[in-house]
């Protein structure tokens, strides 16, 4: 399972992240972004994506997705 997320969404998550819980300036993050966290994503997860046999659009707010996918959970835990 790939759960996609726009890229603009995913950098305002770490910028807040990297602020709030981090402690760093919204400089030294955006400066991290752009030498490890996006080069890394680029490189390892969007490859990933190819692989998988479900893609959700819309990161964690797509609820229909994410009642398909807990029915199908449970039907294999019973």
């Amino acid at each position: 399972m790939f759960v996609h997320t726009e890229a603009d969404k995913r950098l305002i998550r770490v910028i807040r992240r990297d602020t709030i819980e981090r402690g760093r300036s919204v400089d030294e993050t955006l400066r991290r972004y752009e030498k490890s966290v996006r080069p890394m994503h680029l490189q390892f997860i969007e490859p990933s994506k190819t692989y998988a046999d479900i893609i959700i659009p819309q990161g964690g707010k797509n609820k229909v997705a994410i009642e398909i996918l807990s029915t199908i959970i449970q039907k294999w835990l019973l």
